[in-house]
């Protein structure tokens, strides 16, 4: 990798890192507070309305900002157009939500959906008002910027939430902690980035963006309603609760693979649109990529796998030891994520939404299918049915992969295995720790502890890739 893009690369990548691990580490503290605060029924409530308010997010920015990012050298116009767009759309889409709302708390049967979605959709119209100037940061791979952006509205949004809750406001408090934190971003994004829309709209401009956009929103979109359709099916078919031990039985896992996935995509994205003409230098990148994205999250995924029962336990009290199981599910679930999120990345940079649109309808077409089955039985076979579609979704994904770069499912295995069973180690490590400590804290203590030291000596003693380039990257930085 040249030194300039491989510098590029190591900044955006670290200060990617600094901000979703600060950030994620906030938020993660944060939804500890309010579990403990609140009950399943009120993250279940708000859980309800993910669908709606995740399709809304979508229609609004329509994957204009994706394809800003991926445009080479767009204008002035180009910005002023996506701007306008975005901020009209996001007053259609309130609109809608506001008159549909008792409509919603009719079909759950749950009255209290209607002034929750009315309130909480206000994030559609101010998201919108600083999407640009986040997307200028994102092309500048600037995440030094974005981290603190980030760390703030976290600070904010979060001392909001936990005073709300602990002056017993219940579900209201995750309402003002989403607002609230969409609008702390807004605020702090604008003040950091000097940008400011020009009342020009280009015909020209929205057409070439959106005929490389409209191809991502219609993947998007599918993939948004299948995420939030298990919680809309099993809040019909089951319970609020249910549907709150769902969302805790996600927080963790969830927290581990989103800050490493989204870490590692902010930065891939961008650097791979700028050496998507390059096909021998976007593999060796992508290789790479690959392997930090396994080096990191196989093992923090596979010891919250083994160290499922005490962390909820001693984090969240007894009341969610039933997500425990679940929770464990969803750890294999997501240890193909990040290599997933890498082929998509690729297929973006190289201009290929077609077939990003293309392979979404075949892989929601076998996860709809995966769940129609399950949900028929419990809440362990809709996530074990999660875990199954995800292995299928790698091997769809890379399909065009191998058929462009010639970097197909076996050989993007052969890649990633090495790591994967060094991690092996740490669920063995972890699973013993869980069974045979009683007390939650040592056995967390002893866990981490030994898992962590002997992950470490087993890379250093095989000298995988991604061992040695960290080490690299810390010796350079500290000479």
């Amino acid at each position: 990798m040249p030194d300039n893009l491989k510098q590029q690369t190591i900044k955006g990548v670290s200060w990617s890192f600094v901000e979703q691990i600060l950030t994620r580490s906030i938020n993660f503290v944060v939804g500890i507070i309010l579990a403990r605060l609140l009950n399943p029924t009120d993250f279940g409530l708000v859980g309800m309305l993910g669908l709606f308010l995740g399709v809304s997010q979508l229609f609004i920015d329509g994957g204009l900002s994706t394809a800003l990012i991926q445009t080479k050298d767009p204008s002035d116009k180009d910005f002023s157009t996506v701007y306008i767009v975005n901020v009209g759309l996001s007053l259609v889409f309130y609109s809608l939500l506001f008159f549909i709302a008792p409509v919603v708390a009719e079909f759950y049967q749950q009255p209290l959906l209607k002034p929750l979605l009315r309130v909480l959709s206000l994030i559609l119209v101010i998201g919108p008002l600083s999407t640009i100037q986040g997307t200028l940061l994102q092309i500048r791979v600037d995440f030094k910027t974005k981290s603190f952006i980030s760390l703030l509205s976290a600070i904010a949004s979060g001392t909001i939430g936990i005073v709300f809750a602990y002056r017993g406001m219940g579900v209201w408090a995750l309402v003002a902690q989403s607002i609230a934190a969409t609008a702390a971003s807004a605020f702090f994004t604008r003040v950091f980035v000097r940008w400011m829309p020009k009342l020009v709209f280009s015909k020209e401009s929205f057409k070439r963006l959106f005929s490389y956009s409209s191809k991502l929103l219609a993947a998007t979109i599918i993939r948004v309603i299948y995420d939030n359709v298990y919680p809309m099916v099993i809040g019909k078919r089951f319970s609020a609760a249910d549907v709150g031990q769902c969302t805790r039985a996600e927080q963790f896992p969830n927290v581990a693979n989103g800050t490493i996935t989204k870490a590692l995509s902010n930065v891939a994205f961008p650097v791979f649109s700028q050496i998507q003409d390059d096909d021998e230098r976007l593999l060796s990148v992508c290789e790479k990529y690959m392997q930090l994205s396994c080096f990191i999250i196989f093992p923090i995924l596979l010891w919250l796998c083994g160290s499922a029962r005490p962390l909820v336990s001693f984090l969240l009290t007894d009341k969610w030891l039933e997500c425990v199981p679940l929770m464990q599910i969803l750890c294999i679930g997501l240890l193909t994520n990040g290599i997933t999120t890498i082929n998509v990345d690729l297929l973006s940079a190289k201009g290929r939404s077609d077939l990003v649109l293309r392979l979404e309808v075949w892989k929601k077409t076998v996860g709809f299918a995966i769940l129609f089955i399950t949900m028929f039985f419990s809440l362990k076979v809709m996530f074990w049915g999660r875990v199954l579609y995800s292995f299928v979704e790698l091997y769809l994904n890379t399909f065009y992969i191998k058929k462009i770069l010639g970097f197909g499912f076996f050989r993007q295995l052969k890649v990633v295995a090495p790591y994967f069973l060094i991690a092996l180690v740490v669920l063995i490590e972890a699973l013993l720790a869980s069974r045979f400590i009683e007390n939650d804290f040592v056995s967390l203590l002893v866990s981490g502890t030994v898992c962590f030291l002997s992950y470490w000596a087993i890379a250093k003693l095989t000298g995988i890739y991604s061992y040695q380039e960290i080490i690299s990257v810390i010796k350079g930085k500290l000479q």
